[in-house]
């Protein structure tokens, strides 16, 4: 009998394709919206982990002020050499720490010109920052204490100046009033999370900048690289004691730094993509129960239509649960239908979408699943009405309804 059912269930759905169609119309576009948003919000919140551990996922950011942004390290004095040095010996944890000054600039080289960030800092800056040469060297020692014009470029400097994969190494880039000479090339790093090209720098070292570009040696920013096994909040808490002890501070007074994790960064905006990504899909939800009502709507017109048909199964033998029994397998069939198309229809819209947006394209089965099984749910539910609607008809008034 269920055979039958499904068989029947086919053959109507043959018998008026346009209308069918139109009916799954609305569960095509539930389906696939709601997977295409989750799939899309998906590869968007793997992008924005990437982006942020490329910053290194092991490192501290130590910047004078109260507070992140314009503003914010306002009359905050800024920190010394002493105190970079003073991480590293005093704190067991810190692999190593680097300061950091900069400035933007204009750059020229090869009879071009471009503006960048020239960023003054140590050796220890590329292991903090998570680099990688891709040729070349980083400076030596002497280079650091003596303050010598060399510097390490990124790709972008590369492309601009030189041209894609050109020869850098040993070439001469003017700095505003100075020249330096390419010793390394860093590998390629690519957007950062909030838009800014990674590879659009100049290393050079701390005490070249503070003589030939910025004027002081004054350090705003101390970017910090921590063992992955230690506790990352017992380690935070040490480098806010010392720092607050080595800037004179009171029991009583606020910091006037701020320590910045980066582990704590990707977490929390990962987390809010999440929430962003769950609410899109549970908006596109609504668009299955728009599809549930078409379903509804339709099967009752195909009772009305069929009411004669109805009743010459009821008066034949046909029991009103074999005739609900088929009505309600052609809403689920229609459902199924729904799903599949819609399914397929979100695998080629999400993966056009994320090459679009340049972000990874992650197939999740559950969603699929899920969105599949809500479909089948969807005509069960909505199509139990009519069907129960078709199996009550008077057999005696359904044979004879025109």
């Amino acid at each position: 009998m269920l055979g039958n059912a499904f068989l029947l269930a086919f053959r109507q759905i043959r018998r008026n394709p346009l209308r069918s169609l139109l009916t799954v119309l609305g569960i095509v576009i539930g389906v696939a919206a709601v997977i295409t948003m989750v799939t899309v919000g998906n590869g968007a919140t793997e992008a924005v982990k990437e982006q942020i551990e490329s910053f290194g996922s092991n490192q501290l950011m130590l910047r004078k002020g109260q507070r992140m942004g314009p503003g914010g390290a306002a009359g905050a004095p800024s920190f010394k050499l002493e105190d970079v040095e003073a991480l590293e010996d005093q704190i067991a944890g810190v692999l190593s720490a680097a300061p950091q000054s900069q400035r933007s600039t204009i750059v020229v080289a090869n009879g071009k010109n471009w503006t960048t960030t020239i960023i003054g800092s140590s050796s220890d800056y590329f292991t903090t920052d998570n680099r990688t040469l891709a040729e070349g060297r980083f400076f030596e020692p002497a280079e650091e204490m003596s303050g010598a014009a060399v510097c390490v470029i990124g790709t972008t400097i590369q492309k601009e100046l030189f041209g894609p994969g050109a020869p850098v190494i040993g070439e001469m880039l003017r700095v505003n009033a100075f020249s330096c000479r390419i010793v390394g090339l860093l590998n390629e790093k690519g957007t950062a999370a909030m838009g800014g090209d990674q590879d659009d720098l100049v290393v050079i070292p701390f005490n070249t900048a503070a003589r030939r570009l910025i004027g002081n040696n004054r350090v705003n920013t101390i970017l910090i690289s921590i063992d992955p096994q230690s506790d990352r909040v017992h380690l935070k808490g040490l480098v806010r004691d010392l720092m607050r002890e080595r800037r004179s501070l009171s029991e009583g007074d606020d910091d006037n730094f701020s320590i910045l994790d980066t582990a704590e960064v990707a977490e929390k905006v990962a987390s809010t993509t999440q929430i962003m990504t769950a609410l899109l899909g549970a908006v596109a939800a609504v668009s299955l129960l728009v599809g549930g009502i078409g379903i509804m709507n339709i099967m009752l017109v195909s009772v009305t239509e069929r009411t004669r048909e109805i009743g010459v199964r009821l008066a034949i033998g046909a029991t009103a649960r074999e005739v609900l029994m088929q009505f309600l397998i052609e809403a689920v069939v229609l459902g199924c239908m729904g799903g599949v198309i819609g399914i397929l229809l979100a695998t080629g819209s999400s993966y056009l979408i994320t090459g679009w947006m340049d972000v990874p394209y992650t197939f999740d089965p559950m969603i699929n699943i899920v969105s599949f099984a809500f479909a089948a749910l969807t005509g069960v539910i909505f199509g139990y009405f009519p069907a129960r609607r078709a199996a009550r008809l008077d057999p005696i008034e359904a044979v004879r309804h025109e």
